[in-house]
Parts: structure tokens; C-alpha cells; sequence
């Protein structure tokens, strides 16, 4: 036979096949006409006047056909027959070729097909499994449940049955209390066909319908009397069958929970590894303990370095993750009907969030003061540098001068020596006063070293106390020497006008020798080109002062010349010693030619500063170019990721397509970061702190960077989680754009955010009649931790819970109710059999014991577990 479409039967057997249907096909009618108290002996005899035709089709119908007639004539029986025929065709099978007139007259093939179409109407038809009827339906019910027995393969309604093990695993399935099936073996299928034909008539009250030697000598038994005698198992076992879909329930209801349950273990593990990276990661960050050498911070600023682009960036990635996971857990739970995950106390996104926060605040407040504490030890080295060349320069300067006021020369000088000590000393005096700036000036130094808490602070203030008081002594002892010389002047009128007048002007002009080679070999920073230009141009104006300069030495030369002279012309033999000073003629010269020589070594320093200048300024220009094209690059991307979000032009998926693109394309341009980083790097390592190139800095390009990762992932993970709740919801792609529609329109500040008063608004256009009470409710829906403000994820769960249902509590308490045999407790052997093995043992783990007086000792109470699913959670 072939079934055709409208349910037309035609009909075709051969010789093997008749005997093996009459023979299942009268057991068959026999199990239905004992019902009624009577049975057939010959199927293709004793439904010919058509009686037990029709007493037939009221047994498994439950319905009532007309009055037979009672004669028995040829046409009371076509009558008769007829009446049973329509009752086929009354519920939708046509059958062709096929009239009472053959039934009437015997006819087997027409018999047989006639009750093969009974039994495939009433026996196999309405047999439905996972979407799936009659014979696939019958086909799919026998593999499900004989798939987890060895030797058993179901895959037809003839050969797959030969050994007779499939029907003896149908059997166990439902009464392993029948059949051992350990014993059974394969090569034994006449003694495995009798055993399951034995069972099923004594205990299931399924007759014998086929012959074991027939099946199993036949090459291919018949598919119709296998499929005949397989439906009456299943009628027999359809009780288990809703059992089975409780299970199914409870086990899907299970998975979900523990799925759920995972998800919060990981988000704790998360979180706890996180927030301890933050935990010791702050005090790292908050210690201001500056170090004493320029080399020590600068080691800590590269350590900072390395936790920028080493350490941080994968929390960073950890913290979007965590966000991202909290996100999806929550979006499960409230798809599945579960209470909101509330993470352990401390460990809220918020906790996270404001955690991350104080290291971000901790982290820029310790970039800053690294950079400042190393422009404060450059300064203090230079301060350093200067104090020690200038205290240098008047310890030599000074030294013997105590000794030489301290003497008492005078007391035996003649008059020409009493003059000449007299002017020595003046001039002196005027050396002495020559000096006064230089020793305020080591006094600021060692001043503005102390406020800048230099580290050898001490030293350099015993050095300077020293210089001081030694300087106060000198001017007391210049006091008294002064006093005596002019004590015994007035003894002494002889004065060597000549000597005295080379000194006065000998000195002056060796002291500003002094000054301009201190000046020449002067140490000096600067961080542009404008400042190291203004050094060369007062450079340039000292080296203009020359000419006068040495007009003023060829002047000083020429009065020792006129010594000379004198000396020469008069005969006075000099004692080669100028009596009021210490400087000589070749004192002036070496100190001339030394400044001459510093001059140009002077001008070679300030060049290579220059161009060291230039390559800073070059370098400030390399790093503005690349980030005045990243700062914009990133706005833009931010803005357009912004308008995909609330783009309804297309599908979820078009949008997650265009977004995971826009994820593509940031993730290729992380290669102008590195190289912006690298740029940076070097701008450090130059001591460059400031650029009027740009008004970005990598401290701005970093957070934008990071905020731009964060959004995408975050917008990704809302449209992840807006297809998650348009399938399990079963909301359509129409639905999701009229939702994003409806939220884009009264979205006034196009911010992703409605007010309360515009979500109302938005409601009302939808067609919700709202009241203040009504109005309220819905608002702790959407808003549950009272912001002010309507996300689009929350407008579009709310249109969701208002369009689609899911589980709930009174549902697996049903499911579970069934499994129990409407029992108010449930044992473990019930679990065990019903539900697979992990799922079962997560039942008997998490229920309590049943308290009530009616059950056995071990049952388990499944109604309170049921609750805590759908109450408050302890997972």
C-alpha cells in the first residue's frame, strides 16, 4: 500500500502478506470486538453482512452509527457495509477502489485494505511525537524509547524487529518489573519474540498478533502487521508518554537553573579577582615616597609604564567582560521567569565600577606626580650643580683671605709699604664687595634646595652656614685691619698713585673676567626653542661688550707699562710685587685668554642645545599629527556606533553583522595606538611635558580608547541580547522594529533614555489606557533602582513580558505532580527513573525531606523546590 494525499488508500499486497495480515489484522479486531462481547474467526468471512463491521468501528470510535438492517438478504448486507464505509469517509479517509460489493463477496485484498485503513485511522494517525504523526510519530516514539538498550536499532517497521529485542526494550522501558533484559540475547529471537508476545498478553492486554517463526524466517516482515501490533504498545504505554513530557519539562526547567548558576559562580570568581587586583593595586599607586636620584624616578615611571601597557589592559578587557556576563545573566534570568541575580555584597557591577574609579583617580594623581617629583630632582640637580660650582669658586676665592687680614705687617712696614698696604686693602675692600652678590646669590640656592626638599640638604646648608659666617668674619676682620691702617696713615704719606690706580682698575676688571668666565661656563636648561634663542641672544650681546672689554684691559696693561716706564726711567728697582694687589699683569692676560677661549666652546653648547630643541619640537609634531587624526577617529566611531544602535532600517542580525564590523575595524586600528604610545614614549624619555600642537593628550586618547572598546562590546552584548529575547520570546522582527520605532520617536534627547513622562506618552500612543497606580507599576517594572530614566533593554523586556509567557512555579509543580502519580511527595528511585542522571541528582541534592504523615521515609517535598525557582534565590 501507498498512502496518498487527502488520505486515498489504494491497495496491493501479495500472497506472504495476506497470510501474515489475516493474521494480525483478526487479532487486531478481536481485541476491540471482545470489548463488546464477541469476536471473528475468519476476517474476510465474518465481516461480509457488514454487523461486525460496524460493531467494530462503534468499539474503537466510541461513537454510534445508524440502525443495521436486520435481514439477510445480498442488499441488507451492502446496506449494512455501506453504512460502515461512510463512517470512514466521515472522518476524512477516501478510499479508492474499494465498494461494499467486494466486502460483501469475500473479497480478502478489499477486506484487508479495508481494515489496514481502520487501524491506520483510529490505531496510528493520531499518534503525534515532537511534531511528527503516524508512522514518523510511531517510528520516532520507538527509537526515543528503546535508544539507551544495547543491540537495539530502530530505524524501519520490519527488519529492525526480527530479533525481537526492540519490542522486548519497549516493554522494559515502561515495566522493567516484566522482562530482564540483561538475559535476553540476540542470537535467540524466536525465544526474544515469544517472551515479549507472552508478556504483552498476560500482563499488558495486547493480544498475540504475529507468528515468531514467520518473522523471523521471512526476509522482510510485513511493515503493516509490525506497525499494527507496535501502536497497540503504544496505546498500552501512553500514560508514560505524558509522564515523559513532564520529565522533559522538569529537565528543561533544570538546565536553565543550572546553567544560571554556573553564570553566577563565574561572575563571583570574576569579581572577587578583579576587585583583589584593584585592592593591590591601589596602595602600589598611592605611594608618594619620592625617591633621592633622577635615575630611581624615572625607573619608577617606566615601572608605571609597563602596568599601562602590560598589566591594565587585560583588566580592563576583564571588566568589560564582567559587565558583559552580569548583562547576559540577567537577560536569562528574566527570560526564563527567575528572580534578578543580586551578586554577593560588594561584588555589584556598581561596586566594581566605583572601585575601578578610585584606581583611575589613584592612577592619574600618581602619573602627575611622578612627572612633577622628576622635573623637581632636574631642577635640584641643576640647583645642585650650581650651588657646588659657585661655593667652589668663592671657597678658592677666599681662601688665606682670613690669614692675610689677620696680619700685623703694618706694625713694621715703612711708609711706602703702610701706603701701599693701605691700598691694597682698599682694593680689597672692593674685591670684597664685588663678591657680596655672589654670596647672596649660593644663600638663595641653598634656600630654594631646602624648599625643594633636596635629599643632601644638609650638606649643602653646613656649606653655605660655613661660607656665611666665614663672610661675616671677613668683614669684621676687614673692619679692624681698615681701623689699624688708618691708625698708623696718618704716620705715612708716601703712596705709589701708580700701583694703586693699576689695582683699582685691576680689580674691577679681573672680577668681571671672574663673572663672564662663571657666566660662559654657567650650566642651563630649557624645554623650546624660544628659550635657549633668548640664551643665545644674551650670549650674543655679551660677546658685543667685548671690544670694550678689552679696551678696558689694553687701559689696565698700559698703567703697569707706565710702572714700567717709570721704573725704567728713574732707576727704581722693583720688587716685581704690586703692593696693593695680588694680581699681576700675567693674572690679567690668562684670565683674558681664557675668556676668549670660552667664548666659542660657549657657542658650540648653545648649538647643540638648539638642535636639540629642534628634534624636541619635532618629535611634539610627530605625536600632535597622529593624535589630532585619533581623538577625531574615535568621536566618530563612538557617534556611529551611537546611530547603528537605534538604527531600525534593518534585522538584529544586520545590526550585530554591522557592529561585529565596527569591532573589526577598531580592533585593526589599535597599530596607530601602538604607534601614538610609542610616540609618547619617546616625548617622555625627552623630558617633553607640554605640546601647543594639539589640545589632546595620551592620557585623553588612552580613556577615549578604552571607552570606545567598552561601548562596542556593550552595545554588541544588548543586541546579543535583544535577538536572545526576540527567539525565546518568539517576538518577530516587525515587533523589534516597531518596539526601536516607538523608543526612537519618544527618545527626545536621543540619548538611548526615556523620561517617564515620554514613556508614558509612548504608551499611551501604543494603545495602554494608563491610570497613576497602573502608571506606577509598570515604572518599578522598567525602572526597578529608580534612576529616572527608561533604557531601550528594559522598554523592550517589558513589551516582551506583555506579548510572550513562560515557565512557572504551578507548572513544574505540575510536571512534577505527574511523575509522583499525583502524589504530594516524589522519591528518589521516581527521579531517577523519569530524568536523566545528572539532572535527577540535582533534584535529590536541592529538595528537602517531605514532613507530611502520608510519605514514606526518603520522599522528597518537590512543591517547596518548585517555589524556590521562582522565588528568592539563594544560588
Amino acid at each position: 500500500f501507498m498512502l496518498l494525499p487527502k488520505h486515498k488508500i489504494r491497495y496491493k499486497y501479495c500472497k506472504s502478506q495476506l497470510t501474515c495480515c489475516n493474521l494480525t489484522f483478526t487479532a487486531w479486531c478481536n481485541s476491540h470486538l471482545r470489548k463488546a462481547g464477541t469476536q471473528i474467526e475468519n476476517i474476510e468471512e465474518d465481516f461480509r453482512n457488514g454487523l461486525k463491521l460496524m460493531l467494530l468501528l462503534e468499539v474503537i470510535s466510541g461513537e454510534r452509527l445508524p440502525k443495521p438492517d436486520k435481514g439477510k438478504m445480498r442488499f441488507h448486507k451492502i446496506a449494512n457495509v455501506n453504512k460502515a464505509l461512510d463512517f470512514i469517509c466521515s472522518k476524512g479517509v477516501k478510499l479508492v477502489s474499494i465498494g461494499a460489493e467486494e466486502i460483501v463477496d469475500g473479497n480478502g485484498k478489499m477486506t484487508l485494505g479495508m481494515i489496514w485503513t481502520i487501524i491506520l485511522r483510529f490505531a496510528i494517525q493520531d499518534i503525534s511525537v515532537e511534531e511528527t504523526s503516524a508512522k514518523e510519530g510511531l517510528l520516532l516514539w520507538c527509537q526515543r524509547k528503546t535508544a539507551p538498550y544495547r543491540n537495539v536499532n530502530v530505524q524501519n517497521f520490519h527488519i529492525s524487529w526480527k530479533d525481537g529485542l526492540a519490542l522486548c526494550a519497549l516493554i522494559h522501558r515502561h515495566r522493567p518489573d516484566l522482562i530482564d533484559y540483561s538475559k535476553l540475547r540476540k542470537d535467540d529471537p524466536i525465544g526474544n519474540l515469544n517472551t515479549a508476545f507472552e508478556v504483552a498478553e498476560k500482563f499488558l492486554d495486547i493480544p498475540k498478533m504475529l507468528d515468531a517463526e514467520d518473522i523471523v524466517n521471512t526476509p522482510k516482515p510485513d511493515e503493516k502487521a509490525i506497525m499494527t501490533y507496535v501502536s497497540c504498545f503504544y496505546h498500552a504505554f501512553a500514560g508514560a508518554e505524558q509522564a515523559e513530557t513532564a520529565a522533559n519539562r522538569i529537565c528543561k526547567v533544570l538546565a536553565v537553573n543550572q546553567e544560571n548558576e554556573k553564570l553566577m559562580e563565574e561572575y563571583e570568581k570574576l569579581a572577587s579577582e578583579l576587585l583583589e587586583w584593584i585592592r593591590r593595586t591601589i596602595p602600589w599607586l598611592e605611594n608618594r615616597v619620592a625617591e633621592q636620584t633622577m635615575r630611581a624616578m624615572q625607573q619608577k615611571l617606566e615601572d608605571f609604564r609597563d602596568y599601562r601597557r602590560i598589566h591594565k589592559p587585560p583588566r580592563v578587557q576583564e571588566k568589560c567582560q564582567l559587565e558583559i556576563n552580569f548583562n547576559t545573566l540577567q537577560t536569562k534570568l528574566r527570560l526564563s521567569n527567575r528572580p534578578a541575580f543580586m551578586p554577593s555584597e560588594g561584588k555589584m557591577v556598581s561596586d566594581i565600577a566605583n572601585a575601578w574609579k578610585g584606581l583611575e583617580g589613584v592612577e592619574k594623581g600618581y602619573e602627575e606626580w611622578l612627572l612633577t617629583e622628576i622635573r623637581r630632582l632636574e631642577r635640584l640637580d641643576h640647583l645642585a650643580e650650581k650651588f657646588k660650582q659657585k661655593c667652589s669658586m668663592h671657597e678658592s676665592w677666599t681662601g688665606g683671605k682670613e690669614e692675610l687680614l689677620s696680619q700685623k705687617d703694618y706694625e713694621s712696614a715703612s711708609l711706602m709699604e703702610i701706603r701701599a698696604l693701605m691700598r691694597k686693602h682698599e682694593a680689597f675692600e672692593s674685591d670684597l664687595a664685588a663678591h657680596q652678590d655672589r654670596v647672596e646669590q649660593i644663600a638663595a640656592i641653598a634656600q630654594e634646595l631646602n624648599e625643594l626638599d633636596y635629599h643632601d640638604a644638609a650638606t649643602v646648608n653646613a656649606r653655605c652656614q660655613g661660607i656665611c659666617d666665614q663672610w661675616d668674619n671677613l668683614g669684621t676682620l676687614t673692619q679692624k685691619r681698615r681701623d689699624s691702617l688708618e691708625r698708623v696713615e696718618k704716620l705715612w704719606e708716601t703712596i705709589d698713585q701708580l700701583y694703586l690706580e693699576f689695582a683699582k682698575r685691576a680689580a674691577p676688571f679681573n672680577n668681571w673676567m671672574d663673572g663672564a668666565m662663571e657666566d660662559l661656563q654657567d650650566m642651563f636648561i630649557v624645554h623650546s626653542i624660544e628659550e635657549i634663542q633668548s640664551l643665545i641672544t644674551a650670549h650674543d650681546q655679551f660677546k658685543a661688550t667685548l671690544p670694550e672689554a678689552d679696551k678696558e684691559r689694553m687701559a689696565t696693561m698700559g698703567i703697569h707699562n707706565e710702572i714700567l716706564k717709570i721704573a725704567q726711567t728713574y732707576g727704581i728697582k722693583l720688587s716685581g710685587i704690586n703692593p696693593y694687589t695680588n694680581l699681576s699683569p700675567q693674572d690679567i692676560s690668562t684670565k683674558w685668554d681664557t675668556v676668549k677661549h670660552l667664548v666659542p666652546l660657549r657657542d658650540q653648547m648653545l648649538q647643540e642645545e638648539v638642535a636639540r630643541q629642534q628634534a624636541n619640537e619635532r618629535l611634539r609634531r610627530q605625536f600632535a599629527a597622529q593624535a589630532n587624526i585619533i581623538g577625531p577617529w574615535i568621536q566618530t566611531k563612538m557617534e556611529e556606533i551611537g546611530h547603528v544602535s537605534v538604527d531600525i532600517a534593518g534585522s538584529l542580525e544586520e545590526q550585530m553583522n554591522s557592529l561585529k564590523q565596527y569591532e573589526h575595524n577598531i580592533i585593526n586600528y589599535k597599530s596607530n595606538m601602538d604607534k601614538l604610545e610609542g610616540d609618547h614614549q619617546l616625548s617622555q624619555e625627552s623630558l617633553i611635558f607640554d605640546n601647543k600642537h594639539t589640545n589632546y593628550t595620551m592620557e585623553h586618547v588612552r580613556v577615549g580608547w578604552e571607552q570606545l572598546l567598552t561601548t562596542i562590546a556593550r552595545t554588541i552584548n544588548e543586541v546579543e541580547n535583544q535577538i536572545l529575547t526576540r527567539d525565546a520570546k518568539g517576538i518577530s522582527q516587525e515587533q523589534l522594529n516597531e518596539f526601536r520605532a516607538s523608543f526612537n520617536h519618544f527618545d527626545r534627547k536621543r540619548n538611548g533614555m526615556m523620561d517617564p513622562d515620554d514613556f508614558r506618552a509612548c504608551l499611551i500612543s501604543m494603545g495602554y489606557d494608563l491610570g497613576e497606580v497602573e502608571f506606577a507599576r509598570i515604572m518599578t517594572l522598567v525602572d526597578p533602582n529608580n534612576t529616572g530614566v527608561v533604557t531601550f533593554q528594559a522598554f523592550i523586556d517589558f513589551m516582551t513580558r506583555e506579548t510572550a509567557e513562560t515557565d512557572t512555579a504551578e507548572q513544574v509543580m505540575a510536571s512534577f505532580k505527574i511523575l509522583a502519580s499525583d502524589k504530594n511527595y516524589i522519591t528518589m528511585d521516581e527521579l531517577r527513573r523519569e530524568l536523566p542522571p545528572e539532572q535527577a541528582e540535582y533534584c535529590i541534592s536541592r529538595m528537602t525531606r517531605y514532613i507530611g504523615a502520608d510519605g514514606p521515609s526518603g520522599a522528597l517535598d518537590y512543591i517547596s523546590f518548585s517555589s524556590a525557582l521562582y522565588g528568592e534565590s539563594d544560588l
